[in-house]
């Protein structure tokens, strides 16, 4: 073959090649603009049938937090003996309770919203734990115990009640 020869066949090559390349490179974007769509519109139907269940899950981690707020939980569980041990207990298993019961939320929530949650669980446990150390001799006084230790502080289901809300807000 001589140095015509290659430049010919060169010659007929190069615009094939380069009508190939255009050719890939506009299917290219448009099979990359198909699945970006298809993916939008999975994702908006994905929305559309998980906000329901996601706003239920908040609703839910509310409820829990009115339910373990420290004035409403001593009011709703009275104590069953004059025992302040076995009221203490009683308080915190009912905390555990409420929070097993509604473990799977979290699925729903984000995991700052379920640690906030958890936190407030913890903290409210603590402070029903710190007023059963106290010199208190039965059940009744313990809980009037609880009830003054937590009565000028902001409860830690407020705050958490309130993060919840904040991120509820920002699903809109």
């Amino acid at each position: 073959m001589t140095g015509d020869q290659i430049f010919q066949l060169f010659a007929y090559l190069l615009p094939s090649v380069v009508t190939g390349a255009i050719a890939f490179y506009f299917f290219r974007m448009h099979t990359n603009n198909e699945e970006g769509r298809r993916r939008y519109l999975l994702h908006k139907d994905s929305q559309q049938n998980t906000l329901p269940i996601r706003l239920q899950a908040y609703e839910r981690m509310a409820l829990f937090l009115e339910r373990i707020a420290i004035p409403s939980l001593v009011v709703r569980v009275g104590p069953k003996s004059t025992n302040k041990q076995d009221y203490e207990n009683l308080l915190i298993k009912n905390i555990e309770n409420e929070y097993d019961h509604n473990l799977s939320q979290q699925i729903y929530l984000t995991d700052e919203c379920w640690n906030v949650i958890k936190a407030a669980k913890n903290a409210t446990i603590q402070a029903i734990r710190s007023a059963g150390m106290s010199e208190t001799d039965n059940a009744d006084k313990l809980r009037e115990d609880i009830l003054n230790a937590t009565m000028d502080k902001t409860s830690p289901s407020t705050t958490a009640l309130a993060y919840v809300k904040k991120e509820i807000g920002e699903l809109w």
